[in-house]
């Protein structure tokens, strides 16, 4: 089996400010749709869940370059604002839940 070429995977975890948990879940719904829209996403499955302290973890694919592009394109740095107002981006390694050898979450559907 051989790795696609400039394609990522990555895991992201979303730790909602106090009262910002609806919020959260709204832009975790637009996310991935509008990085797609914008070429930066593959169409690799979405993976969504939440830890036990609500921080929500998300799964996507980044197209190859998809992340360099996103830094200076005008939609997604709009969205990553409205991030900043709505949660913290922690390490995955600060969920208990990352500790165990089957790291376990919650699944959510969007």
């Amino acid at each position: 089996m051989q790795a696609e070429s400039g394609r990522t995977l990555v895991i992201v975890a979303y730790k909602p400010k106090p009262g910002k948990d609806a919020d959260l879940l709204q832009l975790t719904r637009e996310h991935v749709p509008l990085l797609r829209a914008e070429g930066l996403a593959t169409d690799h499955p979405v993976t969504v869940c939440q830890a036990k302290d609500g921080t929500i973890v998300e799964v996507f694919e980044w197209a190859d370059g998809g992340a360099e592009r996103a830094h200076t394109n005008p939609a997604v740095l709009d969205l990553w604002r409205r991030y900043a107002a709505a949660c913290d981006f922690v390490p995955l390694v600060s969920l208990p839940e990352s500790s165990t050898m089957f790291a376990s979450f919650t699944p959510l559907v969007l």
